[in-house]
């Protein structure tokens, strides 16, 4: 996760961004930015004049801008105003302001400068604006360390039911994942208020956001990739994968007591598993995940041969087995990866991916706002 920054140095930080932005308007003159004890209520108080009046901003500086954080600031800032100084403009500085930050910052009436160069300053007859596309390094390392194998198997089974409440140590034992790792997965997921806490654990409170910016971010999961053809089709190719994956898959994997993932699974995935789910548009290539084993017997009961060109038949073998924790079984002895891996395949599979998979979250993957 990412480590928060000095507070004092990013005050200091704040206060020059904050002058060499104001110093390039036009209209402001007798600049006067200067840091406030820490019991001013806020850390930094910039006056000036524009337009022959006197403007205050009061400015809070925090080391981090999620949203978490940012919300706290807002409610600091708008007591200040409300109690110390009525005709203060009230401004939020971070290192990094996401959009859903920016957001918050809109709706509480608060103006919001950080590092990058993201910035709204509206008062009268003052309009700085600007948006910029850029994420910090660390920003970008903590976001694709949320959506990491261990960590993602934790999101599939929380997105399976995002209302329900779980305990650190429930969520660590049935995801199969260390209490570390649950850990670093809750503060994130608070700290961008995808998730909050109740008196019976922690739930998904906007699922949607989580898997949007999962989406942005997917990497596929680590494996092998092989191409084959195999002269099965229609019919007599659903009755063999459903033979393969049935006497190891749906027996073992979806028993509630058993959290090892059993030896020789293969799931359908991307375009082959949403004609399960939410058939769209037909595909001639097939999709599969597989262990080795799994491979193995694929390879066997569908006679793949390998082609240089022309392939109808791809099989990952996987790395990571965590995907096979999702898998679910929409038909006797089809077992499909679940809704979230298969929507975020399909959204990283080119544009007839990402139609079938706007098709599928239409379909599957709608929660009550």
């Amino acid at each position: 996760m990412m480590k928060m920054t000095d507070p004092v140095k990013t005050e200091h930080q704040a206060a020059e961004v904050l002058r060499m932005l104001l110093e390039q308007v036009p209209a402001i003159e007798h600049l006067d930015v200067r840091q406030q004890r820490a019991d001013s209520g806020v850390d930094l108080i910039a006056h000036f004049d524009a337009y022959g009046h006197r403007h205050t901003l009061a400015c809070e500086v925090k080391s981090s801008g999620q949203p978490r954080y940012t919300r706290q600031a807002l409610l600091q800032l708008r007591n200040y105003v409300v109690h110390k100084d009525r005709h203060a403009i009230p401004v939020l500085i971070a290192p990094y302001l996401s959009t859903e930050a920016q957001t918050l910052c809109r709706e509480y009436g608060v103006g919001f400068l950080d590092f990058e160069g993201n910035v709204r300053l509206v008062f009268e007859g003052i309009f700085v604006e600007r948006h910029v596309a850029s994420r910090p390094a660390a920003e970008r390392r903590e976001l694709r360390s949320l959506f990491k194998p261990k960590a993602a198997q934790v999101l599939r089974l929380m997105l399976r039911e995002p209302g329900r409440a779980w305990r650190v140590t429930e969520l660590g034992e049935v995801a199969d994942v260390s209490l570390g790792h649950i850990s670093n997965i809750r503060s994130g997921l608070l700290n961008r208020e995808w998730a909050q806490l109740s008196d019976d654990g922690m739930f998904l409170s906007n699922p949607d956001a989580l898997l949007d910016a999962w989406r942005k971010a997917y990497e596929p999961p680590m494996g092998r990739r092989y191409t084959f053809y195999t002269t099965l089709h229609g019919a007599s190719f659903d009755r063999v994968v459903r033979g393969i994956t049935h006497t190891v898959a749906s027996r073992e994997l979806f028993s509630k007591a058993v959290r090892r993932i059993p030896s020789g699974v293969i799931a359908l995935a991307s375009f082959s598993a949403a004609q399960w789910l939410a058939p769209y548009g037909r595909t001639s290539t097939h999709y599969f995940y597989a262990d080795e084993e799994g491979f193995d017997r694929l390879h066997s009961a569908l006679k793949l041969s390998a082609v240089s060109k022309g392939e109808n038949v791809v099989v990952t073998v996987l790395d990571e087995p965590g995907v096979f924790h999702d898998s679910i079984e929409p038909a006797p002895g089809v077992i499909c990866t679940g809704y979230v891996q298969t929507y975020l395949d399909l959204s990283n599979a080119g544009e007839r991916g990402r139609e079938a998979a706007d098709h599928l979250r239409r379909e599957k993957l709608q929660w009550p706002k």
